[in-house]
């Protein structure tokens, strides 16, 4: 079963938390098909957090089709995500880099970077929207013009912006 860590410091939303945990779980093969994920309140108990927050981040789950909330049953797996069980062989290849990278005294911050750099040149991908740090897309420019402007320039409320005082 899954126990779930919530990083208050993170920037990251937690039921955001809750969902890539449960996702990095069902891609290390920790949870397969037909498990049953921890109950709202067994998370709220372990965690502090608002259960709504569970629900909520359970919810984007089923809308991902990842688990399927049975009434009275509780919350289970529908598919999982492994592609490399959490045994693979580049497992430990990671995992002996990791050690090295400790060594030559990178913290976890340092790894994170460079590691995400790595994948950014391997994986290009479109960013996640539900992911925080994940680069967005740039907003539309405005292209309006002053004749787009809905408010009458013969209002007095409708004030220059370079000369507050001069309303045209």
């Amino acid at each position: 079963m899954v126990e779930y860590r919530i990083d208050r410091h993170s920037g990251v939303a937690t039921y955001v938390q809750i969902v890539q945990q449960t996702k990095q779980a069902l891609r290390l093969g920790v949870l397969r098909a037909g498990d049953k994920l921890p109950t709202a309140r067994e998370v709220v108990e372990a965690t502090a957090i608002n259960p709504n927050t569970v629900l909520k981040a359970y919810r984007e789950l089923e809308r991902d089709g990842l688990v399927e909330a049975r009434r009275g049953l509780g919350t289970f797996v529908r598919r999982g995500l492994s592609t490399a069980p959490a045994d693979s062989p580049l497992r430990a290849e990671l995992d002996a880099w990791a050690v090295r990278a400790r060594e030559a005294a990178l913290d976890r911050d340092d790894v994170a970077a460079l590691f995400t750099a790595v994948l950014d040149e391997h994986f290009a991908t479109a960013p996640d929207p539900h992911d925080p740090q994940a680069p967005q897309p740039p907003h539309a420019p405005d292209n309006r013009d002053d004749r787009d402007d809905p408010r009458d320039p013969d209002d007095p409320h409708h004030l220059n912006p370079v000369n507050p005082g001069d309303p045209s």
